[in-house]
């Protein structure tokens, strides 16, 4: 067994469904001795508490070292050489009940859709006021015209037209579908708030040694 090699990769957060967690929740894995990881695919990793956020709908957060993986792994096959290719901490969430709550989450990201309506077209109208925008119109049309606009002219329909299509065109989605197969601006800095969450929350737990980790 010294001369075999097991490559072991890990994201960086990960939920699971079941509060039994065996490795193939956590990990991928690859070894010329399949046996190996078909045995480690079963091999149980935590627990989480069967009363633990059940009734709140709640998920349940731990970090965890790559270090105590391998220290599991080695339990089994104690000469086995593993090479970590993945995060050396991870974030583990337990998702109980997730078919729960579904009504109130369509709630939520409607009301969300409501607001971010609003205050976009609110957003919009002071942005065209502070710039003076109305004026510029004004001041194009009696130039190419002629003669004052009276009341809403072209401009200001074409405007309103390359507004919405300029929005549509930079967040690359329209309903259900995407204009490209580029990731959307908004799908970016979702994941790079993810990210930053993961990060603040594996420092937060090292730092107060709430991290499941080798002794």
């Amino acid at each position: 067994m010294a001369s075999e090699i097991l490559y072991l990769k890990i994201d960086q957060n990960i939920v699971v469904k079941d509060r039994n967690v065996t490795l193939s929740d956590l990990a991928k894995m690859e070894c010329s001795n399949e046996s190996v990881v078909r045995k480690l695919k079963q091999k149980k990793i935590y627990t989480f508490s069967d009363q633990i956020n059940v009734k709140k709908q709640k998920t349940t957060n731990l970090v965890f070292s790559v270090l105590k993986i391998i220290e599991l792994i080695h339990e089994d096959y104690p000469n086995l050489l593993i090479v970590n290719e993945g995060e050396s901490d991870f974030v583990v969430e337990y998702e109980p009940n997730p078919d729960k709550g579904k009504w109130l989450n369509a709630f939520l990201v409607a009301v969300l859709c409501v607001v971010t309506f609003f205050g976009a077209a609110f957003t919009i109208m002071m942005f065209n006021n502070d710039v003076g925008v109305p004026d510029v119109f004004s001041k194009l049309y009696l130039q190419v015209m002629g003669e004052e606009p009276q009341g809403v002219g072209e401009i200001e329909v074409c405007y309103c037209i390359g507004l919405a299509v300029g929005i549509l065109v930079f967040f690359n989605h329209v309903g259900k579908k995407k204009i490209t197969p580029d990731p959307t601006p908004m799908q970016v800095q979702m994941r790079k708030y993810e990210k930053d969450v993961d990060t603040t929350f594996i420092e937060n737990a090292s730092r107060k040694d709430h991290s499941i980790d080798v002794s």
